[in-house]
């Protein structure tokens, strides 16, 4: 029997040396065995990517032993029990099937949660597909794939990935796709990990629908998938499907709209080239758009594809222009493949007639891989494109045509309305390169509004725009970082240093009481300073169970400290508490200082709202360590204050213009503000995002589009009533950041 299938032209001195040991025995004996895995695993690593899936040790993978190979054809890649010996499933992508392979007992893959990840770590792990950009060609010779994913941790983790081989990045078809990726290096990006490949990488790709057959997508001739993998796929899916909100990029042309971004999923019924830098693709998904779709003229060009079907589907076809670096893919697409197109644009093009001026939806997919952009063939075994042959099997191939594909009913009146004195041109020709550049977070149901009708409604109401950001204050970013009070709803500056070391002073004028030194709660140490007028400073250590902890898990309370002396001690222990000595016990020394220090980090209470307790009153949170700012608050009775971005926007949708304030703590952003006035990358990342959303020397039809979420309210000023504005639910995409 052969103990080894080989591939077709993987012959070399190796399978020699397996056959000839098949023919002298029937049943190896250890040596031989040795040696047909040796000689397997040289065979194995001579192929591409899938040779290192399961290198005998080499990456940490299981050893192959082919001496027990039990070749049988199975209909899907599922592993049986096979004791002593373990089984694994081993793709042949050449002729698209599967083989059960018997291995000898080995260790199993380990997968990393992605909230346990550090810089340096090469691990496996498993996640749902968040955001993604379809394999590109990089600046150099390789391809790259942009992926985020999130697992049951809530923790997100970006990855770059390069291969110069296409084929050999994930094969992701839509955010919700569930990856496994296998020896991920990870490195630090702006303190947070990132994900990039490092030798042997690998990947696997399944369908994250529940209950869609748990097939993996790769290009590896050889991949381990055991019984935990299909688990970890499922438990994925289901968690996936609770706490994920499902895309919805992916349109059908019967609910597409003007002016907008999506994800199309299509059937290529011809294509031509245009010149240089753009190409036409002709499709359709069975379903006729709502509204006239614009024609390119090709009488010039030479259109591959049956144009006489085309001619019979006319009512039922779109024509989209592919830009620049799509340009190439574009090219290489068969006629009758089925398609994915990546953040297609449609706009409205105004087009003059003898008659009425009259409007035509055009679609782009522009340069650039921003937000995703891109083209992918599906393969036919997708459940999308099942869906998608059955709806181009029941289209309605006799709905009438339109005469010229233009509106002429009362639909345009509507939308011309829309081009009033505002700045911005919704029908101007351009080649728009953004999407917008903000997600919305939750009210996925709310409809859009113009600036316009909202600006004649009375408050309090909840809108959805679509607009660009004219301007914004204030302009020197660190400006904008507040305190706010979440019970009173004030507002305070952030205390400078020069006003922070000034009170901080003051409380040293006064000498530590012994008499409050060495309690259950803490033991206290007092030094005198030299040069200084003999100032005392008295350390008091917070003890864990009676002992004292180690410096970095310590929380420790200072008396008669300054601010340069309190910032090297912040670097050594878990917190600091400025504190001061009362009448029968520690007080917080004043609220206009931090009551919490935390590295770098202060953290302030509302005087207003606050009604402060001893310091004993720590005792209830020794035995709950770690010390957090919150826990501690609670039992000394502060209300912290929260640090937050106060920002004014000023938003124009080309129908009005509109003032909304932004009062966020880290969620438009996705950075904390109360790190930014510390950290110049951060203050350097806010200045980017700031001017990708308003770039200064530009029109404003150059700007990108914002979809936000507003809330109008009544505020009254004197005896005066107004009405304002405050963006909620939005946050920066992912590209911007």
């Amino acid at each position: 029997m052969d103990f080894v299938r080989r591939e077709r032209g993987s012959v070399g001195r190796q399978d020699d040396g397996i056959r000839e040991m098949q023919m002298n025995s029937r049943l190896p004996t250890a040596a031989h065995r040795s040696r047909l895995c040796y000689a397997f695993f040289r065979l194995r690593t001579r192929e591409s990517d899938g040779g290192r899936e399961n290198g005998a040790g080499l990456y940490g993978g299981p050893h192959v032993c082919p001496a027990r190979a039990a070749v049988k054809p199975a209909p899907m890649c599922t592993c049986a029990e096979d004791k002593p010996l373990a089984s694994v499933c081993v793709k042949t992508v050449r002729d698209f099937t599967t083989e059960s392979m018997s291995l000898v007992s080995g260790k199993h893959y380990t997968y990393t949660p992605l909230n346990q990840l550090k810089g340096g770590m090469v691990v496996n792990v498993y996640g749902v597909v968040k955001f993604f950009k379809p394999p590109y060609l990089s600046r150099g010779t390789d391809y790259c794939s942009v992926v985020t994913i999130v697992d049951q941790t809530n923790v997100k983790l970006t990855c770059l990935l390069f291969s110069g081989n296409y084929d050999a990045l994930p094969k992701i078809y839509k955010i919700g796709d569930i990856v496994r990726f296998h020896r991920l290096k990870i490195q630090e990006y702006k303190k947070e990990p990132q994900g990039i490949t490092s030798p042997g990488f690998a990947s696997l790709t399944f369908e994250g629908t529940l209950g869609a057959p748990v097939v993996p997508r790769t290009s590896n001739k050889y991949f381990y998938f055991a019984t935990e993998d299909h688990k970890m796929v499922e438990a994925l899916r289901v968690w996936a499907s609770t706490h994920l909100l499902p895309s919805s990029a992916l349109v059908q042309l019967c609910d597409v709209q003007p002016l907008q971004y999506f994800d199309l999923t299509c059937q290529l019924l011809g294509k031509a080239e245009v010149d240089g830098a753009s190409f036409l693709l002709k499709v359709w998904d069975g379903t006729q758009t709502p509204f006239p779709s614009w024609r390119v003229l090709i009488e010039d060009l030479v259109l591959e594809g049956d144009s006489s079907h085309i001619q019979r589907l006319r009512s039922l076809v779109v024509d989209i222009l592919v830009y620049d670096n799509h340009v190439q893919a574009a090219k290489s697409l068969k006629v009758g493949s089925f398609l994915r197109i990546y953040s297609l644009h449609t706009k409205l093009q105004s087009v003059n007639s003898e008659s009425l001026p009259s409007l035509s939806l055009e679609f782009h997919l522009h340069g650039g891989t921003s937000y995703g952009r891109g083209i992918r063939v599906l393969p036919e075994s997708n459940s999308d494109v099942d869906q998608l042959k059955k709806a181009l099997a029941s289209a309605d191939l006799t709905a009438n045509q339109h005469s010229v594909d233009v509106y002429q009913t009362g639909q345009e009146d509507s939308f011309l309305a829309l081009s009033s004195s505002g700045s911005v041109s919704l029908y101007e020709v351009e080649r728009c390169q953004q999407l917008s550049a903000t997600i919305l977070t939750d009210h996925q149901s709310l409809e859009m509004t113009p600036l316009c009708a909202i600006l004649k409604e009375k408050a309090p109401q909840q809108y959805r725009i679509h607009a660009k950001l004219r301007s914004y204050k204030p302009k020197r970013l660190f400006q904008s970082v507040k305190l706010h009070c979440p019970k009173c709803y004030s507002l305070q500056e952030v205390p400078r240093e020069d006003s922070l070391d000034k009170i901080l002073q003051g409380g040293a004028s006064k000498a530590p009481s012994t008499k409050l030194h060495n309690t259950s709660l803490y033991d206290s140490k007092t030094w005198t300073t030299k040069d200084q007028g003999g100032r005392k400073v008295a350390i008091h250590f917070v003890k864990h169970k009676g002992a004292l902890p180690l410096p970095h898990e310590c929380l420790i309370l200072i008396e008669g400290g300054t601010l340069s002396e309190i910032c090297k001690l912040s670097n050594k222990f878990f917190g600091i508490i400025p504190v001061r000595s009362g009448c029968k016990d520690l007080e917080i020394l004043d609220l206009s200082a931090p009551f919490f220090i935390q590295g770098k980090i202060r953290h302030y209470g509302c005087k207003q709202c606050s009604s402060l307790r001893p310091i004993q009153n720590l005792t209830s949170l020794v035995d709950k360590t770690p010390w957090s700012p919150s826990s501690v608050a609670q039992v000394l009775g502060i209300v912290p204050l929260q640090y937050v971005f106060l920002m004014t926007f000023t938003l124009d949708d080309g129908t009005g213009v509109l003032d909304a304030f932004l009062m966020d703590s880290d969620k438009f952003f996705q950075i904390p503000p109360s790190e930014v006035l510390l950290d110049n990358d951060l203050q350097r990342t806010m200045d980017t995002i700031m001017n990708a959303l308003c770039p200064s020397g530009s029109k404003i039809d150059a700007y990108p589009w914002l979809e936000c979420f507003i809330r109008s309210y009544n505020v009254t000023n004197g005896t005066e009533q107004q009405i304002c504005y405050r963006i909620f639910d939005t946050t920066v995409a992912d590209d911007v950041i």
